[in-house]
């Protein structure tokens, strides 16, 4: 069965290749195809599973060369797949919520014309991404890491008529572009120190890698990291995406890009585990970008802006946690799982209010949505309850286990590492819990406006096409965590390619008072939520004065001026200044010996009179000055 893994990567390569190749004449069944494409990906992922579970834990790594890529001297690439607990883990998330995202996708883009297309995109995606997972080194692994940049490309600007969709798209692809030069440099030095780029190889000789050369590695593993997965100081882009359609905001933010960068630091675990200061790198980065996320998603009226700063902050866990070495990368990966199914669920629930009410998406402008979407209020309510972490459901187990693990480093690290993740689940609850009661609880604000193009509201549920998805994520946001969990389950699992979880002594908070301390500041949280919107009326408008730090958060905590000042004006100028003295200095030199030599020709030129008496002065001012030269040198 290992022999056909290909399939895996070649069914929704396929898929793409027919829809975006075939034009017009798929555009009845494309659909269809793109659907069925990922399901049979999943089948398979799913048949692979089942082997490799029943197999002893040395045997679950299986390398699977297919064909030579290509080579330069003392360099060989070979496409090869690895397929081990980490890579199997995630085809599963990524084809089996990329297929719910098919097909709740068939729905939400019914009537719309070039549907087939976005399927065809939305398939290159996935094969992308399956691509990333299951490289066996980092030159094909670099292959999926670009893939997955084009078609997010692709997908963000997909609404091609709207000017800030297309800004969108370009900001993705140029920032996740200062992310991949960080990569590339660390597989240039992972083969200037070691001469291989295969996982297997480099990580058995990882020991032979300097100490700097080691943490510089790391570090720029991590700053690719950064461009995929939205973390601090690369993190504007990821907001942004939201301007193309919801199924890809879901794509993106739940099962395949963001967490890429996590998947790529859990799998170089071996280069991480050798240095404490990338290690201190990483779960710094990742504590901040939690936080920040989580501040700036208390001050959004934008249902999907605020679902996009929770995936900024839930990433900073998974970030956080793959940074705490062997206490950490399975939990990082448990999260990412839990988070796959709910947050999924989530943006498919907003997505599912967008429809209902003309694709709006200021929560201002709705309310009291409960009683006319019950099925994505439920749906939706699950993924809240789960993301929040209320006891026994998905997000419950994940997320504190993180906190947990946070405290566990002990000392002043602990403190901030599992303070910061602490105080970001209370903030967490709190802009969750404002969305909740701002789009499905309340007053129907929305009775008393229009459309812009001057309609009136008429909420309805979605078809079930759409909802049958959204029940199944909402299943996944109650179930997973407890089944991921129950003894350890998943930890046990991915050992073989993480490394066995390694529980913390020194904990600066008991083990035992973390789920408590977390459920109440939860708790605290939602009640804040509730005191301040939930008792009072949401007004249409948004108040012209408000304070200081909701200014900042609205200003998403001014990371795109920062950005502007420190790189894009500075490089603006550089590039200008590089021009001058392009025009000036080379052109110049250049034009100006040119000019001076096309001069000089032409004033030696204006001697050639062609009159025969000219030349004959000229022949006889020359023998004088030559009989004058004779007549000095005799004397």
């Amino acid at each position: 069965m290992d022999q056909y893994g290909w399939l895996l990567v070649a069914l929704p390569a396929a898929g793409a290749l027919v829809l975006l190749v075939g034009g017009r004449r798929t555009n009845a069944f494309g659909h269809l195809l793109g659907c069925a494409t990922v399901l049979g990906a999943f089948g398979y992922g799913l048949a692979l599973f089942a082997r490799t579970v029943g197999l002893p834990a040395e045997e679950r790594t299986r390398e699977l060369d297919l064909f030579t890529w290509f080579g330069v001297q003392a360099l060989q690439v070979d496409f090869g797949m690895r397929l081990d607990p980490l890579s199997l883990t995630f085809v599963l998330l990524i084809t089996g919520v990329g297929a719910l995202i098919h097909i709740y996708s068939i729905g939400y883009l019914a009537g719309e014309d070039g549907r087939r297309k976005f399927f065809g995109y939305l398939n290159l995606f996935v094969a992308a991404m399956l691509v990333l997972v299951l490289a066996d080194n980092f030159v094909t692994l670099y292959l999926g890491w670009e893939g997955v940049g084009l078609a997010s490309y692709l997908l963000i600007g997909w609404y091609t008529g709207r000017p800030s969709a297309a800004t969108a798209a370009k900001k993705a692809f140029l920032m996740n572009r200062v992310g991949d030069v960080g990569l590339v440099l660390a597989i240039f030095l992972l083969w200037r120190e070691l001469g291989t780029l295969e996982y297997a190889e480099v990580f058995a000789r990882a020991g032979e890698i300097g100490g700097p050369t080691l943490l510089a590695i790391t570090v720029l593993l991590l700053l690719g990291a950064c461009g995929k997965s939205g973390q601090f100081p690369l993190q504007a882009w990821l907001p942004d995406a939201m301007e193309g359609p919801t199924p890809v905001s879901a794509l993106i933010h739940a099962a395949t890009m963001v967490t890429a960068g996590v998947y790529l630091i859990a799998r170089c675990s071996p280069l991480y585990d050798l240095t404490a200061t990338g290690r201190l790198v990483v779960a710094s980065i990742g504590a901040i970008t939690l936080l920040l996320g989580a501040i700036i998603g208390c001050a959004y009226d934008d249902i999907k802006k605020v679902l996009a700063y929770s995936t900024v902050s839930q990433i900073g866990y998974m970030i956080l946690a793959v940074g705490l070495g062997p206490a950490g990368y399975a939990l990082g990966i448990f999260h990412l799982l839990t988070h796959g199914f709910f947050k999924a669920g989530l943006f498919l629930g907003a997505g599912s209010v967008m429809h209902a009410m003309h694709d709006e998406v200021d929560m201002r402008r709705m309310g009291g949505l409960a009683r006319h979407l019950p099925i994505t209020f439920v749906t939706f309510g699950l993924g809240y309850l789960a993301l929040i972490g209320f006891p026994f459901l998905s997000g419950y187990y994940s997320k504190d286990a993180i906190i947990d693990a946070g405290f566990g480093a002990g000392g002043t690290a602990g403190w901030i590492f599992g303070g910061t993740a602490l105080l970001a689940a209370g903030l967490t609850a709190f802009y969750m819990t404002r969305l909740v009661l701002m789009t499905f609880f309340g007053e129907q604000r929305w009775r008393e406006l229009r459309t812009e193009d001057g309609e009136e509201y008429h909420p309805h549920e979605c078809a079930p096409v759409m909802w049958v998805p959204m029940v199944v994520l909402a299943l996944g946001s109650v179930g997973a965590g407890y089944l991921l969990h129950a003894g350890d389950a998943l930890v046990g699992w991915l050992e073989p390619s993480v490394g066995a979880l390694a529980e913390s002594e020194v904990s600066v908070v008991p083990h035992d008072l973390v789920p408590l301390l977390t459920v109440a500041i939860s708790a605290l949280g939602v009640l804040v939520a509730y005191l301040v919107v939930g008792r009072h009326r949401v007004p249409v408008d948004r108040p012209q004065r408000v304070s200081l730090p909701v200014r900042a958060a609205r200003a998403d905590l001014y990371a795109n001026a920062i950005n502007e000042a420190i790189i894009a004006r500075p490089g603006t100028w550089a590039t200008r200044a590089l021009v001058y003295v392009d025009n000036k200095g080379v052109d110049g030199l250049v034009n100006g010996t040119a000019a001076l030599l096309g001069g000089t020709s032409g004033r030696m030129r204006r001697l050639q009179t062609g009159f025969v008496r000219s030349y004959a002065l000229g022949m006889l001012g020359g023998s004088v000055l030559v009989i004058a030269m004779l007549l000095v040198v005799s004397y």
